[in-house]
């Protein structure tokens, strides 16, 4: 039987389905986008349903084992220049033509824009599966951060053709879908992102964690989690946590992350911030919950996860007006919201902010209640429901 026409593998009558999630990304990759496959994964697969990956090879040791082979296929990869861990796949059309030919699924999901996302997206379309794509992150932005702005136009008119390919595309907000419509990408569907309320939580302060920072009783703790890069504008949080030093010197700065210029705050050795590397699940959390306020720079996220993790943890917010500040923050009730492009005001109500302790607390505790609105299971509900709405689609248009 030709498998463009054959029977798929799960009851889509019954609303049970077999997802395939292409990506270049997936823990124990720490990132934004791994974490939030994770939890689609987690989530599906607690409802019913099959989740199969496809991704790079993460290591020279990486490999699947008996126990994930069946859902798991791990294709060749490169190192992703400028990002050290992470690596970009190989085209790998003839593998995965092989693999969706012994277990066919509903509809896949293609994370990322590379070269095996785009190898994905041939074979869905020549097996005529339907193809989802996501929107997960600003390539033609961060071009501007690595002296390649003028290839911005040239990138976002290649990300347009290959969205335009697929049967939608998942964006993380309102802001993003109209961008990226009136910028000719066609077939968006929003969906936000959630956040662990459980593993991020208050409760999880550590007073011994505050003491190794050698943060005392009355001091404040300042919070920046993500890629130490230039994309997400890290050195506003620098200036700006040096501006507060100078009316308010109880305070030390943590710095959650790693990328290209660890070695420069390394040599700089700034007197009062803390430079804490990476961190995972629990640990990762309980930096959150001990510190006290999150100062949030980036322009260039396309959600920002990190803004939802501080929420949850109780902590008063900085960030600028758009991506998940804007979508979940409401200003002076539980964060501090910026336009855009203003850094001096960034600077500017970070400081007023770390002179008024009751702001403060109040701040973090409507973040924390506003964070219980965004679990994790009223994503993957919203995720189930255009999956099936695409294979649908899909199904009626091959009987037309």
């Amino acid at each position: 039987m030709d498998i463009r026409t054959s029977p798929v593998d799960a009851d889509v009558g019954n609303n049970t389905i077999h997802l395939c999630i292409v990506t270049e990304t997936f823990p124990p990759e720490v990132n934004g986008v791994a974490m939030t496959l994770q939890q689609w994964t987690h989530g599906l697969r607690d409802r019913g349903h099959t989740v199969s990956i496809v991704r790079p090879r993460q290591n020279r040791d990486d490999s699947s084992s008996k126990n994930d082979a069946r859902w798991l296929t791990i294709v060749n990869s490169l190192p992703l220049p400028g990002y050290e861990g992470l690596h970009l796949g190989l085209p790998s059309a003839r593998r995965l033509q092989k693999v969706w030919r012994e277990s066919r699924p509903n509809i896949v999901y293609i994370a990322t824009e590379g070269p095996l996302g785009r190898s994905a997206l041939k074979v869905a379309r020549r097996l005529k599966i339907p193809a989802l794509s996501g929107f997960h992150t600003n390539f033609h932005t961060y071009s501007r951060h690595y002296r390649f702005g003028w290839l911005h136009g040239v990138i976002l008119n290649n990300l347009r053709r290959f969205h335009n390919r697929t049967a939608g595309t998942l964006v993380p907000t309102t802001d993003m879908a109209s961008q990226l419509r009136n910028a000719g990408f066609e077939q968006l569907h929003i969906l936000g992102r959630g956040v662990d309320g459980e593993l991020f939580n208050p409760e999880r302060r550590d007073p011994q964690l505050r003491k190794n920072w050698k943060v005392g009783d009355g001091e404040i703790a300042i919070l920046y989690v993500g890629r130490l890069a230039a994309e997400k504008n890290l050195q506003l949080v620098i200036d700006s946590f040096e501006a507060i030093q100078k009316t308010n010197a109880r305070t030390k700065l943590i710095l959650v992350g790693d990328g290209p210029l660890m070695g420069e705050l390394v040599r700089k050795q700034y007197k009062n911030i803390v430079l804490c590397g990476m961190k995972h699940g629990e640990e990762l959390a309980k930096h959150y919950a001990s510190c006290d306020v999150f100062l949030f720079p980036s322009e260039t996220e396309t959600f920002g996860n990190v803004v939802t993790e501080a929420m949850a943890s109780g902590l008063a917010i900085v960030a600028f007006n758009y991506a998940a500040a804007r979508m979940h923050i409401i200003e002076k009730a539980s964060g501090c919201l910026i336009p855009p492009g203003e850094q001096a005001r960034f600077t500017q109500v970070s400081v007023a902010l770390l002179q008024d302790a009751t702001k403060i607390q109040r701040l973090g505790t409507a973040a924390r209640e506003a964070a219980k609105e965004l679990y994790w299971r009223n994503i993957v509900i919203r995720l189930e429901e255009v999956l099936l709405k695409t294979i649908a689609a899909n199904q009626n248009h091959q009987t037309d």
